[in-house]
């Protein structure tokens, strides 16, 4: 049996014994992923050795087990590492180097720690691999750069980069490089968000507000706003003009209680109990944000399409104010 072929059914093993695959469709793939668009092929010397195929590279140890990803003192030299680079720092100050498509303060490294590579924090290597993929949200199936896309528009409150634009193809190179070794269609121990698990009783603003004074207000500030240093953010705002936009997952309460729960605060992700990261996402999602850019014009009309889940706020009254009405401030 060769590689190509036993890589697809052990991806199709896993995902019937419930190893990891999630309710999104995938289409099955297996081979490595071609970084023909950073400008390297797949055997050139220079670049992207075996990202895809399961055991080449030696950074998975099992499928659906522990990945521990490429060290940047094996970014390789030549252009392939150069475009890698430029991926890199893209994603840890977004606003600096790719401007023009950024609306808010926020950078990718916000919402995916050290630099990409922290298990349950949305890694890079836990999602590269995952694509293309079927998205509820736009009712498609979208491939990576379509979803880095995404990200430009919701979590930035920006405008999306041109589809094999530099900006694109060096994130979407950094991406691959990261997911060296990285077996295709499964989901990876760490990938995503440690979703799944509901509280006792319903989320709680008093609560919430309590668990942000003496845990989050030292470095998001009593307002929520972040701090900066020499214009740039060093923790970033959680609401208000600055933050991500109504259309961000961050903005589902379950996305955000299992980011805060693994995460937050810095240094002490883990110390938060299941109660109190979903009292603090509930207080930290509760006050206005940039509007969704899908906005129908109507609140209630854009939460009816786009919003009709019991983990939004959006278009629901909260203190007395309908969220999604007012101006983020």
């Amino acid at each position: 049996m060769n590689v190509s072929r036993a890589a697809l059914l052990v991806s199709a093993l896993l995902c019937l014994v419930g190893a990891g695959c999630d309710s999104d469709i995938r289409a099955p793939r297996t081979g490595s992923a071609s970084p023909e668009s950073a400008g390297a092929s797949a055997d050139q010397k220079d670049g992207a050795t075996g990202a895809g195929v399961p055991g080449v590279g030696m950074n998975v140890l099992a499928a659906g087990g522990d990945f521990s990803p490429p060290s940047e003192d094996d970014i390789p030299d030549g252009p392939f590492g150069d475009v890698i680079r430029r991926g890199r720092d893209i994603f840890l100050d977004t606003p600096a180097n790719a401007g023009e498509f950024v609306g808010n303060g926020l950078s990718c490294v916000n919402c995916h720690m050290d630099a990409g590579r922290v298990a349950d924090a949305a890694p890079l290597w836990g999602a590269y691999g995952l694509y293309p993929v079927y998205r509820s949200k736009n009712g498609r199936v979208n491939n990576f750069e379509e979803r880095l896309q995404g990200c430009f528009e919701y979590s930035m409150n920006g405008r999306a980069p041109e589809r094999g634009g530099e900006v694109l193809t060096a994130l979407e190179s950094y991406a691959f490089w990261m997911a060296t070794g990285a077996p295709v269609g499964v989901k990876l121990k760490g990938a995503g968000y440690p979703k799944g698990e509901t509280p006792g009783l319903e989320p709680d603003l008093v609560r919430g507000k309590q668990v942000f004074d003496d845990n989050c207000a030292l470095c998001h500030g009593a307002d929520g706003q972040g701090q900066q240093v020499a214009g740039r953010n060093v923790f970033p705002p959680l609401w208000g003009p600055q933050s991500y936009n109504w259309g961000a997952g961050m903005h589902s309460l379950d996305n955000a209680a299992a980011f805060i729960r693994a995460n937050m605060p810095l240094g002490r992700g883990g110390t938060l109990d299941l109660q109190q990261s979903w009292d603090v996402a509930m207080f930290m999602n509760s006050h206005e944000r940039p509007q969704d850019p899908r906005f129908t014009g109507d609140v209630i009309e854009t939460r009816a399409k786009f919003h009709d889940d019991p983990n939004s706020l959006y278009g629901r009254e909260i203190g007395g104010r309908l969220l999604g009405s007012e101006p983020a401030r």
